[in-house]
């Protein structure tokens, strides 16, 4: 444990920090946040590590020293969706306590502790009051090592979104990183800045090393695994006969898992026709080569897919691989106006209150509705914390069934100091309310703002494992 680095969290919101720093083989030994519910979703995740509370009340002399010290500082005021306050705005201001506790550990401890510091902030720091704001926060952080330096100001073209700075043993290195480059479905860019007070190489830690990867291995047993025998998933494989619905590539066979779909039970497959073709562009043809005017909509065996005649006759092949029943047939009427078809043979049936499987489908047949509406909706919780690159159930189990009167007295100081800084609330909470609040702290809205003001984990590990690798090399040239 004694190469283990260390690290402590200010402004640590979702707790990307720490977990970040778990997955690259980092300590967190404490944290400094005043949301409760953050607070308690982190103590949870990390019961080792100490709460500092109020930023405004941590003296960084008096506690542990760490090698690394994170902080991705209120970024409210110098957002470009904020009123643009700037850097002195109430709460983008509190950047400066950050660094007031980096000096006072780095005083105390003889300029050892923090080596490194990570700062995460909004692109539109760059901008924010014509770019001077940016180059206090450079200044604040390169006098912390070197007190006579002085960072110019940016040219007329404004701020590079990448740059290193260098002096007499030390350096800070900062660059642009989006989300959506590092393995998460959305487009979230952040300043990364690194500086690294013993060394020259903040450089190595932030810009990417030839081969790499972005792929962090997970440290959490993973929500979903993949995908087992085709026999044994619900939306089994359909085989069509050769030529059935082989025209567009659509078909499938026995020993293939097809494209993921909802199954009806008992070894059928929903297959449902539109009964307006023409307005979508699909052609659905009885026995005799005629246009049906009735909604088709049936379940047939999931063995073949072929064609029965409206008289009920025998099967007959289907070159696009539709499956025809007669109206009669119809087992829900109903369904005949939400149902979902395509012409090369993969098919789907869609219900008033279901959401369809993903279907992985070309250019040339789109999944058509019969009646098709359309609503925006909201992404879930879950959802959130899978763009951030966080386990879904990051959120989940967070209860104390018995809470003890520790933790009551614990919980009223940290609702106290919330209170106090965010000045909603005109009293504190009862010793009731409390008890409650622990049985069941959960709520959307508390999960949503916790995305909203978290990190993307695979940008966070990126610049942790840089530290790391930079570490172990030092280490490696020592031995």
């Amino acid at each position: 444990m004694d190469n283990v680095l260390t690290l402590g969290s200010l402004f640590d919101g979702s707790g990307g920090f720490p977990l970040g720093a778990v997955f690259s083989g980092i300590l967190p030994l404490w944290a400094s946040e005043i949301g409760p519910f953050p607070i308690r979703v982190t103590t949870k995740r990390f019961p080792w590590m100490r709460h500092l509370g109020d930023i405004h009340g941590i003296n960084g002399a008096e506690i542990e020293p760490v090698d690394i010290i994170t902080f991705g500082s209120p970024c409210t005021d110098m957002s470009v969706a904020g009123k643009r306050a700037g850097l002195e705005g109430k709460q983008s201001v509190l950047f400066y306590e950050a660094i007031r506790i980096i000096r006072e550990m780095r005083s105390t401890t003889h300029g050892k502790y923090p080596r490194f510091i990570v700062w995460e902030n909004v692109p539109g720091a760059f901008s924010s009051n014509k770019g001077e704001d940016f180059r206090a926060v450079l200044n604040a952080i390169v006098q912390t090592a070197e007190p006579e330096a002085e960072v110019p100001a940016p040219d007329k073209k404004g701020w590079p979104t990448a740059d290193v700075l260098l002096g007499n043993g030390w350096s800070v290195a900062y660059r642009t990183v989006d989300s959506q480059y590092f393995g998460v479905a959305q487009r979230r860019r952040r300043i990364y800045l690194v500086a690294d007070f013993g060394s020259e190489c903040a450089s190595e830690i932030l810009f990417e090393r030839e081969g790499v990867s972005r792929d962090f291995a997970p440290g959490f047993p993973a929500g979903e695994t993949a995908a087992g025998h085709p026999a044994n998933r619900a939306g089994t494989a359909v085989a069509f006969e050769p030529g059935a619905a082989s025209r567009l590539g659509g078909h499938c066979w026995t020993e293939h898992a097809g494209t993921l779909r909802a199954d009806a039970g008992d070894n059928q497959t929903a297959v449902v026709i539109d009964h307006t073709p023409v307005a979508f562009g699909i052609g659905s043809m009885d026995s005799e080569g005629m246009k049906s005017d009735n909604p088709l909509v049936g379940f047939y065996e999931a063995q073949t897919a072929r064609t029965i005649d409206r008289g009920g006759g025998n099967p007959t092949c289907n070159q696009g691989g539709i499956a025809v029943c007669a109206q009669s047939a119809v087992p829900n009427e109903d369904n005949a106006s939400v149902a979902c078809t395509m012409t090369t043979g993969e098919f789907t049936q869609v219900c008033r209150e279901q959401s369809p499987c993903l279907q992985a489908r070309d250019y040339k047949d789109p999944p058509v509705v019969g009646r098709p509406r359309y609503t925006i909706r909201r992404l879930t919780p879950s959802e959130c914390a899978k763009l951030q690159g966080f386990p879904d159930d990051w959120c989940a189990g967070l209860e104390t069934p018995a809470p003890t009167e520790d933790d009551i007295t614990w919980w009223a100081r940290v609702f106290e100091t919330h209170r106090k800084i965010v000045g909603v609330a005109k009293k504190p909470k009862s010793r009731k309310q409390i008890i409650k609040w622990l049985r069941q702290p959960y709520s959307e809205a508390a999960e949503y703002m916790l995305w909203g003001n978290g990190v993307a984990l695979p940008c966070v590990c990126f610049a942790l494992r840089g530290i790391t690798e930079l570490v172990s090399t030092e280490q490696e040239k020592i031995v």
